[in-house]
């Protein structure tokens, strides 16, 4: 890991420094999602409150607090995760919130589907074992000191989310985990340990709680031995969305499926409505965004100051885009129903203000890296410009040719 640089506030103005071409790319899956968003919830939002807007105007609600959010973790530093022990508290009380769930029955606290601990849990565990990994160093390769506690926590964390039926969340916590440990200098043989430590402990939460959580991997198999068995009516209906859509789609807001087809148009299934509004042509320009998002975050995480930096951009970014992909898969039938929201594009408002939060991170690392790099630059040509100056003033003085030089 890289040597922990600490900054102070640069008068020069350069705290407002953007990288611009990562914020274009989330700018333009916010209007997308908006769009289609609008356009996948205006029936549900009119049978459900009597208003077309209620469920978009909510996502408007819910899309100003999160860009709240993500302007102050922006110009928050980003190292105060581990120096006043932010990550510890963020995931200690992350934990307890899926607990508390346990009692309500609910996978939101409220009553509603709008606040889910099981979104945050996303955040919180890239920012507790990004500060973690960093902090323990080689130490983590050691059986006892890393794996172990490495695994509790992952096992702790997605079991309580898998008892919730929130099945992709719970994949998610466990590819998170693994991915940040590869690139804390862990092993292949050492990631397959953890691995099935961890996922043996989450397992075990669940044949505890809610054994029916493996009827969704029964049902995937199935759908993989026979795509005309497929066990969820949602993928069904998604694929007939897709063939009505063809190349180009039946145009915005024109499509059909959402009004007599999807069950949850405007949340899980939003990606089969792109399909059939915008075609073939609109779903593969979300795809290739996606992955835009994913090549411009790993830039940012290489070019980030220290390891902190570059573990928690990854792991956010890999987190985003890998989520996305799995609602892709889902609805095209490629995984199990498992009911993760489509990052920027489904309604609601944990995913989409903890999204945003996690934007902001990563724009506040990127911020950082390139005030440093400016600050270098500043140095080195300030440093220049005075060792010519101290060259003038130490030569000319007392220049003196030698006798007998033949001028020119």
């Amino acid at each position: 890991m890289g040597k922990r640089t600490e900054l102070k506030p640069d008068p020069a103005g350069l705290d407002l420094v953007i990288d611009i071409p990562f914020l274009s790319i989330v700018a333009a899956l916010l209007i997308f999602g908006l769009l289609m968003l609008y356009s996948a919830s205006w029936d549900v939002s009119w049978r459900v409150s009597n208003d077309v807007n209620s469920f978009f105007l909510r996502q408007l609600l819910w899309l100003v607090l999160g860009l709240g959010v993500a302007v102050f973790l922006y110009f928050m530093d980003y190292h105060r995760w581990a120096k006043n022990r932010l990550a510890i508290l963020a995931i200690a009380g992350t934990i307890a919130l899926l607990v508390l769930v346990l009692f309500i029955g609910d996978r939101s606290i409220f009553g509603g589907k709008s606040v889910q601990p099981s979104e945050l849990a996303k955040l919180t565990i890239v920012i507790y074992l990004a500060v973690w990994l960093e902090a323990k160093g080689d130490l983590i390769k050691k059986f006892h000191f890393g794996l172990i506690p490495l695994a509790v926590i992952l096992g702790l964390v997605g079991g309580l989310i898998a008892i919730q039926t929130d099945v992709s969340a719970a994949v998610t916590i466990f590819a998170l985990g693994l991915l940040l440990f590869y690139m804390a200098g862990g092993s292949l043989m050492q990631i397959l340990i953890l691995l099935v430590i961890s996922m043996s402990m989450g397992a075990g939460l669940v044949a505890l709680k809610k054994p029916e959580v493996y009827q969704r991997i029964t049902d995937f198999w199935v759908g993989i031995r026979d795509i005309n068995a497929i066990g969820s009516e949602q993928i069904t209906k998604s694929f007939s969305a897709f063939m009505d859509g063809g190349w180009f789609g039946v145009g915005l807001g024109r499509g059909v499926a959402k009004l007599v087809l999807l069950p949850v148009p405007h949340t899980d299934s939003i990606f089969a409505v792109v399909g059939e509004e915008l075609g073939f042509v609109g779903s593969a320009i979300l795809v290739v965004l996606y992955a835009l998002l994913l090549w411009r975050g790993m830039i940012i995480a290489k070019k980030a100051l220290d390891g902190l930096g570059s573990l928690l951009v990854a792991g956010l970014v890999f987190w985003i885009v890998f989520e996305a992909y799995v609602n892709i898969a889902v609805i095209i039938g490629l995984l199990p129903v498992a009911g993760n929201p489509l990052p920027f594009m489904s309604q609601g408002g944990s995913n989409l203000v903890v999204t945003l939060s996690a934007i902001g991170i990563i724009l506040g690392v990127a911020r950082m890296a390139e005030m440093e790099r400016r600050k270098q630059e500043r140095r080195s040509l300030g440093a220049v410009v005075d060792l010519r100056g101290r060259d003038r003033r130490g030569s000319v003085p007392g220049f003196s040719r030698p006798s007998g030089t033949k001028r020119y």
